[in-house]
């Protein structure tokens, strides 16, 4: 973890946030219709598409995943929620609908960007049962404990990794991420997991990375080994769009939302 000013929770202090410096979390929120970005995450997001223009559709694609993904898991009795990645709290928010199923729903949400750990922080200083951890994604151990200051990982909890892994390297080992948080998760937990597939053009991820950001599309049988051999409920890994869309539609655009996600029992 970098040097932390001080603070007890592994982030920076807001001021240090770098703005010149676009970031995976505000640019997602741009392409939300969020204002909590800076002017190098407008212009990188615009950039992006320019090349790819569906990609604000891939946004609202998979927030609406993890909307039906969380109202899924609640109605399978599931009342813990690890959402690693979760970017800038937008409603709905993870907390607001597991606790519509169980007001006593208990939820942690996991970001590296400082700014997405203050605004969170913020917001859920009133909810019971929500925390904010600032931590990267990499550094399990460090995740899982800050979390189990919530979560009790005795019991089910739902390992939520929504659009986020397309921003590790390879040399990270996604799955291999995946499967350190798995490893605390007892039966009768889940895993929901959506990624950016390779489908999309190349180029764009060379040049986010030119722009300092990561974005990795990977292929569908990349993706789902990530899920470590695990049983994935009906229908599997699918274009996130029709992963149990409402009333059985998924929307005139689905095909643009070009990222394949699912759920798997463990």
């Amino acid at each position: 973890m970098n040097d932390s000013g001080g603070r007890t929770d592994g982030m920076r202090d807001p001021a240090d946030v770098g703005t010149n410096v676009p970031h995976p979390a505000r640019m997602y929120d741009y392409w939300l219709g969020g204002k909590d970005n800076f002017a190098a995450d407008r212009q990188t997001a615009e950039y992006a598409l320019q090349a790819v223009p569906q990609l604000r559709d891939y946004a609202r694609g998979n927030r609406q995943f993890l909307a039906r993904a969380t109202r899924f898991l609640g109605e399978a009795g599931i009342r813990q929620f690890l959402d690693i990645g979760s970017g800038l709290p937008t409603s709905p928010n993870v907390h607001e609908i597991a606790q519509q199923a169980d007001p006593g729903s208990r939820v942690v949400y996991v970001d590296d960007d400082p700014m997405v750990y203050t605004h969170a922080a913020a917001l859920l200083a009133k909810p019971l049962g929500v925390a904010a951890v600032g931590a990267d994604m990499r550094d399990a151990d460090e995740v899982l404990r800050q979390a189990g200051k919530l979560i009790d990982f005795g019991a089910p909890v739902a390992v939520m990794f929504v659009a986020c892994l397309h921003h590790l390297e390879d040399h990270d080992d996604p799955a291999g991420v995946v499967a350190r948080y798995l490893d605390a998760a007892v039966p009768g937990s889940y895993l929901v997991l959506s990624h950016c597939t390779h489908e999309q053009p190349q180029e764009i991820a060379a040049d986010a990375r030119g722009r300092g950001v990561t974005f990795i599309p990977r292929s569908k049988d990349a993706i789902a080994r990530m899920f470590s051999g695990r049983e994935l409920v009906d229908p599997g890994l699918v274009l996130v769009s029709y992963w149990r869309p409402d009333d059985g539609d998924p929307g005139p655009n689905a095909d643009r939302v070009m990222a394949y996600g699912g759920i798997a029992a463990l």
